[in-house]
């Protein structure tokens, strides 16, 4: 069995379109603002649930621990992971905020991660960004 490895650069294009790019953005041309916190959640939460799933860490108190959160603060971040993947992904690629507060938040994020139904979530989800547009 042959093992090829090779980096590969994601650039988004129109409507959020995702094509391969042949060569990494240098890095003195950083996109400019910052990511929006609920998107470093949402990554910190799949990295959580990975190492448990692996057995590098026991159980929610020890990862709290590990993070100096307190143990419902870090399940509050890993009920992200309970969100529709459709939702993750679009958190993971939210637009950089350059100024002023993230426009969403975890706390806004509780009551979609708390419905079962993924059909209920998305239409939450549609609700929630439909507000946060006329805010902005």
């Amino acid at each position: 069995m042959i093992t090829v490895k090779r980096k590969v650069h994601f650039v988004r294009r129109d409507h959020g379109r995702k094509t391969i790019s042949d060569a990494p953005r240098p890095a003195d041309q950083a996109e400019p603002g910052r990511i929006p916190r609920i998107s470093r959640l949402m990554a910190l939460a799949i990295r959580f649930d990975r190492l448990i799933r692996e057995g590098k860490v026991t159980d929610l108190s020890e990862l709290a621990r590990l993070a100096h959160v307190t143990q419902p603060r870090m399940t509050q971040i890993m009920n992200l992971n309970h969100l529709a993947p459709d939702i993750q992904e679009e958190l993971l690629f939210l637009p950089r905020v350059t100024s002023g507060r993230d426009l969403v938040h975890e706390r806004m994020f509780r009551p979609i991660a708390a419905e079962i139904s993924l059909r209920c979530q998305r239409q939450l989800w549609r609700e929630l960004t439909s507000r946060t547009t006329q805010l902005d």
